[in-house]
């Protein structure tokens, strides 16, 4: 299967660079005997009771940092992942590489040391008492490559989802964003429940694959969670007869990685799962998802 199979001609000026301003009226198309063009708060009527919504509880971080380095030169951080209280995996870009064991300098005045280099990510030590309380102080939400303007005070409530809990992504999981209190509640009423599982979306989420044939491509790794909660809601409803559907690609990815032996288990550890055309799926039986741009693995994975 070669990566021309997934390009296509995506124009700029139909790529919306602010959201709806209610969640639900996002539009929404079905996909089904017929493709349904609608909006996002009619999904109920495509959702039976007795499903299962699986969502990602994952909570984007202010992942994105501007300082420089002692010469004067210019930094811009782009955290990838939280490693420990004070530590970073981050991608950088200057005019020159930080020279390793060097400091850069935050906005705030707060410093963070290279410690290593390896694979085009840095390893950052930062000296502050609190590093999420200065990615809150000083940092900005990384949107989407796609997304052509700077973050907006506004983002930082609108690029979450209503349920995000675990700190720890650079990316939402975005099928969840057009989810509200209102329509979760309204779906319960109906008898859809739904459960959680923890994927820290990377920055990698968004790497165009470049292998002219995809099954030379080499996926990105991402911290998961499953929990034995989740594991019970999915097992029952499919001995009921409900269909386990995914809302976003990363729900898809952390929950076919848990079953990846056959038997769904509670898990907490790395996926590089690679989902494309051919795959047969374990658990996932519908996806709630947004439009993904050309040659991405995430259009695979929808493809499949």
């Amino acid at each position: 299967m070669l990566l021309s199979d997934f390009d296509f001609n995506l124009p700029n000026e139909l790529i919306a660079q602010h959201p709806p301003k209610k969640r639900t009226d996002s539009n929404l198309l079905v996909a089904q005997s017929t493709i349904i063009d609608t909006k996002f708060h009619k999904i109920e009527d495509f959702i039976s009771p007795g499903d299962l919504l699986v969502m990602n509880n994952t909570r984007v971080i202010p992942a994105r940092l501007f300082g420089h380095k002692e010469s004067g030169g210019k930094v811009e951080i782009m955290i990838e992942r939280l490693l420990n209280d004070h530590q970073v995996l981050a991608m950088m870009k200057a005019s020159r590489a930080p020279k390793i064991d060097s400091f850069i300098t935050i906005e705030n005045g707060e410093k963070a040391q290279v410690i290593s280099k390896k694979n085009g990510f840095y390893t950052l030590n930062f000296i502050t008492n609190s590093l999420l309380d200065l990615l809150d102080n000083v940092g900005h939400i990384p949107l989407p490559p796609y997304i052509e303007r700077g973050d907006e005070q506004a983002d930082l409530e609108r690029y979450q989802t209503v349920f995000a809990k675990h700190e720890g992504a650079v990316a939402a999981p975005t099928a969840g964003l057009h989810f509200d209190d209102e329509l979760l509640l309204s779906l319960k009423t109906k008898g859809v429940d739904h459960c959680f599982v923890t994927l820290h979306v990377g920055a990698g989420t968004f790497q165009p694959v470049k292998a002219d044939k995809i099954t030379d491509h080499k996926m990105h790794s991402e911290y998961f969670e499953i929990d034995q909660i989740t594991v019970d809601k999915i097992n029952q409803t499919k001995s009921n007869g409900g269909r386990i559907i995914a809302v976003g690609t990363t729900a898809v990815r952390s929950v076919e990685s848990a079953a990846k032996s056959g038997t769904l288990k509670a898990i907490k550890g790395e996926t590089d799962i690679f989902i494309y055309p051919g795959y047969e799926f374990k658990i996932v039986d519908k996806l709630i998802t947004n439009f993904h741009l050309p040659k991405s693995s995430l259009l695979m994975l929808v493809s499949a």
